[in-house]
């Protein structure tokens, strides 16, 4: 817990909020404070009812961007910490509050699809609108974003942006640093910043990038313009095959996407992990799965290569049937969230996941990596009930790494990140970095991998420094979210 900064008591600043957005706008409700202190992160603890705090002083409901500048440039008048949500499906803890007294700003009321302009191909949708229902919206045009995260029910276009987040076809869509393409962002001292919609520019370095991907920690984006494609679903084309291992598949995908195929869904499982979705598969065999994805050519031609390249090794290909089903129900909305928190209750059993990115000559000495050290160091290791690991997300360079590991609860409730989760996830990061990789493909570094961001970023580190001295002097932007919380 971190001392809060301000000079205003906690009911001062709550009078001053209900002046600034309206009482209606600010919520004071002790349960919701508690539920709003944590994210996925603690969701073990969280789901047996038990939040350390510090709670957060309030939870500002914004319905503007006016607002948003508003409640900013007071909190930065009184050295007053704010974590900005919307959505809340971050998972790194990056809606943690750990500052007494912190204010969560709240974007879920902006929820205006303010224009879909099938000329463009673009859409451009206020932080609060679900993405989901963005979707739903260009898909009566025949058109798509692209985008489509497991959080896909629940997530805010907000914090899709803020976290560099990324969807199961990104492989031929790209994650969404490659979709927006303009946005508005609020910065401390209640500045607003519009970054306009153009196809490209050469007029200095991306500024776009300063905000996407900035967890909370330099702005609040409040606006997001993206990119769109045509929707033809009756062109689509499921391919899956049983292959002798993870180097095996890996190479299969590098092959067919470095020879500038773009399967929309491009995923590797290693024997473990591919056991919990599909029943019945043949032990010791890694799962590979693809769907093409576009116009009708152009589909066929990816079709075609997957086959030829697959053809080349040992396989055992599987019914379409069988990846179509899995995939129509790969998405969490509130009813899976509902699902697992039952599971904890009644089985105290857990499942988590780390992810990280490698180039193609690296990625495979990572997993194996991995694998051995949390086996032969790891000393729970028998209380894990599930250890694999996924490729879903491939690149003209390298791949990323999904590491899956689920666990029988042998603890105290408060104890169970500290036993498993942290250890667990140490133990990924830092063979990824060992071996070349980042530390972490899209989930962010939230507050509980910053031991490594300077690591991570090496000698431009002072770069990352830099852009927080600047936007954020005084300190108030979600403190400890990729930067390490100091007092």
């Amino acid at each position: 817990m971190l001392k809060s900064q301000s000079d205003l008591s906690r009911d001062a600043i709550r009078r001053a909020l209900v002046n600034l957005v309206g009482v209606d706008h600010v919520n004071v409700n002790e349960a919701h404070l508690r539920a709003a202190s944590v994210d996925r992160f603690k969701k073990y603890m969280a789901v047996n009812d038990i939040f350390d705090g510090p709670f957060p002083v309030a939870i500002v409901s914004a319905t503007s961007s006016a607002d948003v500048a508003a409640v900013l440039s007071f909190a930065n008048e009184h050295r007053i910490n704010i974590v900005p949500r919307t959505g809340g499906t971050g998972t790194e803890g990056g809606l943690e509050t750990i500052v007494e007294d912190t204010i969560v700003l709240d974007g879920t009321l902006m929820n205006t699809i303010i224009r879909i302009d099938p000329v463009n191909m673009m859409a451009t949708a206020q932080c609060g609108v679900a993405l989901e229902d963005l979707e739903e919206a260009v898909r009566t045009q025949g058109l798509t974003t692209g985008h489509s995260p497991q959080s896909k029910p629940l997530a805010q276009m907000g914090g899709l942006t803020a976290t560099r987040s990324i969807g199961q076809f990104s492989t031929l869509y790209g994650g969404i640093e490659d979709m927006v393409v303009g946005l508005e962002a609020v910065f401390p001292d209640g500045s607003i910043g519009r970054i306009k919609n153009v196809p490209r520019r050469a007029a200095g370095p991306d500024i776009r990038h300063i905000v996407i991907g900035n967890e909370g920690a330099l702005c609040f984006i409040t606006e997001v313009t993206v990119k769109l494609f045509p929707y033809v679903p009756e062109n689509n084309v499921f391919r899956s095959y049983l292959v002798d291992d993870m180097n095996t598949g890996l190479e299969i995908i590098r092959r067919i996407v470095t020879a500038g195929f773009r399967p929309s869904v491009c995923r590797l499982y290693s024997d473990e992990d591919a056991a919990q979705h599909f029943a019945g598969l043949e032990s010791g065999k890694s799962l590979l799965i693809f769907m093409c994805d576009g116009p009708k050519g152009i589909v066929a031609a990816t079709a075609d290569e997957i086959e030829r390249v697959v053809s080349e090794y040992p396989n055992l290909p599987m019914e379409a049937s069988v990846i179509e089903n899995w995939f129509a129900n790969l998405n969490w909305g509130t009813d899976r969230i509902i699902a697992e928190q039952q599971t904890m209750l009644n089985d105290h059993r857990l499942g988590y996941t780390t992810e990280i990115s490698a180039n193609w000559s690296d990625v495979g000495t990572i997993y194996s990596a991995v694998m051995e050290r949390i086996r032969y160091e790891y000393p729970y290791a028998s209380d894990l009930t599930m250890l694999g690991a996924h490729s879903s997300h491939s690149y003209q360079t390298g791949t990323n790494l999904y590491f899956v590991y689920d666990y029988n609860i042998d603890c105290d409730p408060r104890d169970e990140i500290t036993k498993y989760h942290v250890p667990l996830n140490a133990i990924i990061v830092e063979e990824a970095l060992r071996h070349n990789g980042s530390m972490v493909h899209h989930h962010g570094i939230g507050k509980y991998r910053t031991e490594w961001t300077r690591e991570e970023h090496a000698s431009a580190y002072f770069m990352l420094e830099k852009l927080k001295e600047a936007f954020d002097p005084r300190g108030i932007m979600n403190k400890g979210t990729i930067f390490k919380a100091t007092d």
